[in-house]
This record gives structure tokens, sequence and C-alpha cells, in this order.
């Protein structure tokens, strides 16, 4: 007897979406491991400090583009170079005497401020090393739009792979008579554990 149309059509559905999650997979397993144990995983972080000056015609400017919280382009600019990395100024926190502005991003943490007076520049940033990194793509700690995408859709795909995942499996429970039991640990062993072990 020839297997109904739709059941190929759900094998390669199986399939494709396997292989579309089967990296990102990997990766949040993984990382879910090391978030686990992450107070047992040593690492030292790096830490950069740069102190300073900006020049007085682009103190001057941002000065006077302080009224409205915008940073100039030159200064900017300059700010960039001294930094070697880009900014984004709309994020900028101003205040009557200082320019502050938070650069976090995944593995690390950094920020630089501005003297409004004096035009003193300071900057540190912590490098926290590659595993803090892909803990922080897991979490989808100031990792951006994109990557914030790419969490939903992974996670709609995985949703496919395991109902399709599901459905092969009632192909199976005639050839097969412990896929319901082993199918049923899985929901039951993770659930006497929160009910019995996490308060």
């Amino acid at each position: 007897m020839r297997p109904p149309v739709w059941l190929g059509t759900l094998r390669q559905w199986h399939w494709i979406s396997s292989a579309l999650c089967l990296a990102g997979m990997l990766l949040f397993a993984v990382t879910g491991i090391t978030l686990n144990h992450a107070s047992q995983i040593s690492a030292k972080p790096l830490i950069v400090t740069l102190d300073s000056v900006l020049p007085k015609p682009l103190l001057a400017e941002l000065q006077l583009a302080a009224t409205q919280q915008q940073i100039p382009r030159l200064a900017q600019d300059w700010i960039e170079q001294q930094l070697q990395q880009s900014i984004n100024p709309t994020h900028a926190e101003w205040s009557s005497d200082e320019l502050y502005l938070a650069l976090p991003r995944p593995g690390g943490d950094g920020w630089f401020s501005i003297d409004l007076d004096s035009g003193e520049l300071l900057y540190e940033s912590t490098d926290r090393g590659w595993i803090a990194y892909f803990n922080d793509l897991h979490k989808g700690r100031h990792s951006g739009a994109a990557w914030s995408w790419f969490i939903d859709i992974f996670a709609g795909i995985c949703v496919l792979f395991s109902f399709t995942g599901l459905w092969l499996l009632t192909r199976q429970t005639n050839m097969r008579p412990n896929t319901w039991p082993v199918t049923l640990a899985g929901l039951v062993i993770p659930l006497l554990i929160m009910l019995l072990f996490i308060h």
C-alpha cells in the first residue's frame, strides 16, 4: 500500500525545518549549558580605557548643539575616530554639563562621556570574552533588530520541526510500541522537576 501524498509532504517539511534550525539548535543548546553554569566558568574581562580632550573648535560646536541635544557631525566623526567604533547619537543622554552615551554590546559593555565645559572625553570598554558573547546572543541582549528577527524566525521553524516530528511519530506507533511512552516521558520529566524541585 502506497503512503498518502500528504505524508511525503510532511516528511519534506520535517527535514527542511530540521536542516534550517540545525546550527541554531546547536548554538542555543550549547549556550544553554554555558548559561546554566555561568558561575563556574571563569573569565577575566578585558577593560580598555581612554582619556582625551575634544579640540576647542569641536567643543564650541558641541556646546552650541547641546540645547538641541544633537552631536554635530564633525564632533561625531572625531569621537568615532577616538573610540575606533561607530556610535548612535540618538541614544545620547544630556545634562547641563555632560554628554553620556552607553555602548552595550553582546559579550561586553562600554560608555563614554564628554564634559561640556572642559571637553574631556572619558571612555571605557569591557570585553568579557567569546562565551559571554554567545551567551548574550542566546538571550538576545544588545544584539540588534536583525538578530531579534532571526530568533523569532528560528523559534517558528523549531515549532514546525517539533510538530511535523510529532505527526510523523503517529505513523510509527504500530511498528514501534515504545513511541508514546518515550514521548510522554519527554513531557512528564520536566513537568515533575518543575512541580517537585522548583519552588
